[in-house]
């Protein structure tokens, strides 16, 4: 079951559990929330590279997936887009083999976005964040 934690003000965020069915339901609710925000002309892009990660973060850990959207507030012209879950190794960009089913989730991210990055659970916390910013348009 979908944990909402927050769809308020400038940031909204989720707790998926580590099930497949995790990202159809992510992606349909960052769509949801960038058109509530009058940013849809970003869905697209952040809901593929949010697809990728959460698709990422189940073939690689088994605990709950987090998925948290910042809108930016005053002149920054970004959307920051972090996906979280309990395994604390940061992936792996690799270069995937024509042939390949998998290995290009994090070249897309690179590509597609402004930065992205990798950090550790906060204090306590187990696990990473996987983060990356989209220019907003206009």
């Amino acid at each position: 079951m979908i944990g909402v934690i927050d769809t308020e003000g400038d940031c909204a965020e989720w707790d998926f559990p580590a099930d497949p069915g995790a990202v159809r339901t992510a992606r349909a609710v960052v769509r949801k929330q960038l058109a509530a925000w009058g940013l849809a002309s970003l869905g697209d892009v952040t809901v593929l590279l949010v697809s990728e990660l959460v698709t990422n973060s189940l073939r690689h850990a088994s605990g709950p997936i987090g998925v948290r959207l910042v809108r930016p507030a005053g002149p920054l012209d970004t959307l920051l887009v972090e996906v979280s879950d309990p395994l604390p190794d940061p992936p792996q960009e690799r270069d995937a083999a024509p042939d390949d089913e998998g290995g290009r989730g994090i070249q897309l991210v690179a590509r597609a976005s402004r930065r992205w990055g990798t950090r550790q659970g906060s204090t306590g916390k187990t696990g990473k964040t996987v983060w990356f910013e989209l220019v907003l348009p206009g």
